[in-house]
């Protein structure tokens, strides 16, 4: 069983284990939705053999030499084998993650036709869906962090983006109860660190206000898996603050 740690001068929270080499680190951050995004494939897969060493961006640790090593990019996340395999980009860590450790999250290999819609549903959330949405928790979010106001225009300029594809999505999930058919899979994990995101923005009601993506949005968040892991992010930003 996994125990969670803090290692309070670098903010660094490991998961640790008994006496055995975990099978891989996750390096990410605290509060990035990328990280997140892994995290949430890995509850939802029953997955804890792994170390979560958290990098403090403020401080710039995601641009060490450290971490441009494992990140080209210096960026986060980013996963390491005791072996050597190194794998960043959120999305391409939860694909691989899924395949090596056969979480159900992914179609069949031999369904093509379900793969092909898997494909088609995840280009939809990086190209329609993320690329405004993150746009707004820059605005809203980081720049609050880095001492900056936010650009209003930009951030009215992706929430019009965000309704849109919102109007196409209702439409889409009055046919099937996930975004990539009958199932739950990544593609539905990938929205959900951005869509609380926006929540914390005060832009809920861009999924409340439409009843099959409200009750979408229902069905991904009461899964134990993801209320467990919210429950224990919710108890260590408590913890954090005292």
């Amino acid at each position: 069983m996994s125990k969670l740690i803090t290692n309070s001068p670098r903010f660094v929270l490991k998961l640790l284990h008994s006496s055995k080499m975990p099978a891989f680190i996750l390096y990410g951050s605290r509060g990035s939705t990328n990280t997140d995004r892994v995290r949430l494939t890995l509850a939802e897969g029953g997955f804890t053999d792994y170390e979560l060493v958290l990098l403090n961006l403020q401080k710039g640790e995601q641009k060490s030499e450290e971490n441009m090593k494992r990140h080209p990019w210096g960026k986060i996340p980013a996963i390491t084998f005791p072996e050597g395999f190194t794998l960043y980009e959120s999305r391409a860590i939860c694909k691989y993650l899924a395949r090596k450790y056969s979480f159900p999250l992914l179609p069949r290999d031999s369904d093509v036709e379900a793969a092909a819609l898997f494909d088609q549903a995840q280009s939809a959330e990086m190209l329609y869906f993320a690329e405004p949405a993150g746009r707004i928790a820059f605005e809203k979010v980081a720049k609050r962090f880095m001492g900056l106001p936010p650009n209003d225009a930009v951030v009215s300029d992706a929430l019009r983006l965000v309704d849109m594809f919102f109007d196409v999505a209702e439409r889409l999930l009055h046919q099937n109860d996930y975004m990539a058919g009958k199932d739950f899979t990544l593609t539905d994990i990938y929205y959900i660190p951005l869509i609380q995101r926006l929540f914390a923005c005060g832009y809920g009601d861009v999924i409340l206000s439409r009843k099959a993506v409200s009750a979408w949005w229902d069905r991904c968040m009461n899964r134990p898996a993801i209320q467990n892991m919210l429950a224990t992010d919710k108890e260590a930003a408590a913890a954090a603050r005292e």
